[in-house]
């Protein structure tokens, strides 16, 4: 699947405009890193996908909406960019809750799929430019196996399984830094893969095709070691090959993903081409739900549907999942799914009054105006603060900082336009598609008469009488907010 977005249509554009350079933290170096392509004009990232044998989490969402937004980031920097995300669509998860809804594989993953993908338009993902699954991709797979038994890295056992032989790869755990955390390579691998319960020789080695079982049902792939299907860890290091070449620039994903399966990728992948594999890993730390780690038994494992469901939209949902920093935890609460509607609310309001006073209808990005927005009008330091590690709080506390200091009734249309434009550059980078403004209910005349009184008042320096002509209208639920040309008549929520 390749779908292009208005930003790579006006890829001609945003190469003329060119922002600052992103930097962003490295898990294996523990440094900030300047992010640029490492061959050709396009930044090519691969991001761990869900397994679809149910629905994703908010917890999941925290790591995509994260890997969207830095996607957003460096493309409105002027970067194009090749984005690929799997779906893992065999393992024992997906086999053993299909055959307990009396679904083919194809149809169980196929439900979970389009499940997912609504949960994904709903929280403003972009998607990806292709979303390989590991089904689609089995020949691959094999190819890879074959050429890692031919250098000696793999060995099949006598069930039909295929091995990879961690011995073989001296740099192995060099991502997760195991060796400063002093555990052994054999015993730190041997839990992590203890669900692999075929016959191997050391404990360390991990399984890149396992020989079909009976409880395997009849989802099985032939291959010249017997029947079976490919490991977990294999079906990654496939697909980031296929569609991004032997080296490519950044691989991501959550914190629990380090170790073992983007330990086990590096290996298989360098031990295939002789190649760096990515050169830049890119992850997301935990969310924790009212300080407690998610889990069904705790009942705080909550998903879009759920939320929706006690009344919260999926833009709160995403603004809190940005709102804190992305190499440390987020506890996330219902009641910060208030707060975040308030601040939406207040985001609302803010755009509908720049946009009036620049007399204009502004519609999405004028991308020739992007250069410099960075360092010109309020929301800049918002900008430069998702460049600089992508630091989401930071930037959305500047651009509050900046509707405390933009008034929007004070601004000529010229000025006005040009704050619209840098403030939809943030809402645009951090992901925040803003909802209507809630209809004005229409003032009665007598509410009218007194604001007329109000004026005409305050024109002629007559504060008491303007004063008590403001609090009439507040005593019938409505406020006054002044321009330079008149003024504004507004219910109070």
């Amino acid at each position: 699947m390749f779908v292009k977005t208005a930003l790579e249509m006006n890829r001609g554009k945003l190469d003329q405009c060119r922002l600052k350079q992103m930097q962003l933290y490295e898990t294996q170096s523990r440094n900030k890193q300047e992010i640029r392509p490492s061959s050709g004009e396009i930044y090519r990232f691969y991001c761990c996908g869900p397994t679809v044998y149910g629905p994703a989490h908010i917890g999941n969402f925290r790591t995509f909406v994260v890997q969207d937004t830095f996607r957003r980031v460096l493309e409105l920097s002027g970067q194009p960019t090749c984005h690929v995300r799997n779906l893992t669509d065999v393992d024992d998860k997906t086999i053993r809750d299909s055959q307990a809804g009396g679904k083919t594989l194809g149809e169980f993953t196929q439900f979970w799929t389009l499940k997912f993908h609504q949960d994904c338009e709903a929280l403003n993902l972009l998607p990806p430019h292709h979303e390989p699954s590991a089904v689609g991709h089995i020949p691959q797979q094999i190819a890879l196996i074959e050429e890692l038994m031919e250098k000696g890295h793999a060995y099949r056992s006598e069930d039909g399984s295929v091995y990879y032989r961690v011995s073989s790869f001296p740099q192995y755990g060099r991502l997760s830094h195991l060796d400063e955390r002093e555990i052994t390579t054999s015993s730190a691998a041997a839990t992590a893969v203890s669900a692999d319960e075929y016959e191997k020789d050391a404990l360390a080695d991990f399984a890149l095709w396992k020989g079909r079982k009976p409880e395997d049902g009849d989802n099985y792939w032939d291959s010249p070691w017997g029947q079976g299907r490919p490991g977990w860890h294999l079906e990654c290091s496939a697909m980031c090959r296929e569609y991004l070449g032997d080296t490519f620039d950044l691989h991501s994903g959550g914190v629990d993903l380090i170790f073992p399966h983007h330990e086990n990728e590096i290996a298989q992948s360098e031990a295939a081409t002789g190649k760096p594999f990515a050169l830049h890993w890119f992850h997301i730390t935990h969310l924790l739900v009212d300080g407690h780690k998610m889990s069904k038994s705790l009942g705080n494992l909550y998903t879009l549907e759920q939320l929706k469901e006690k009344g919260h939209t999926a833009e709160e949902v995403r603004y809190v999942l940005i709102s804190g920093l992305y190499r440390q935890p987020l506890n996330f609460t219902l009641q910060s799914l208030d707060d975040a509607g308030r601040a939406i609310q207040r985001l609302v309001k803010f755009e509908a009054a720049l946009r009036q006073a620049a007399g204009e209808e502004v519609t999405g990005l004028d991308y020739e105006s992007l250069k410099g927005l960075e360092d010109k009008g309020s929301f800049g330091g918002a900008f430069n603060a998702l460049l600089d590690d992508l630091n989401t709080p930071d930037a959305l506390g500047k651009m509050f900082s900046a509707l405390k200091e933009v008034n929007p009734a004070s601004l000529s249309p010229e000025d006005a336009a040009r704050e619209l434009k840098g403030f939809h550059l943030i809402l645009e980078a951090l992901g925040l598609k803003l909802p209507a403004l809630p209809e004005q209910a229409e003032a009665p005349e007598e509410v009218k008469a007194l604001a007329e009184e109000r004026w005409k008042a305050k024109q002629e320096k007559n504060w008491a009488a303007a004063d008590a002509a403001r609090d009439a209208l507040a005593s019938l639920g409505w406020e006054v907010k002044d321009g330079r040309e008149g003024y504004e008549l507004c219910h109070k929520d």
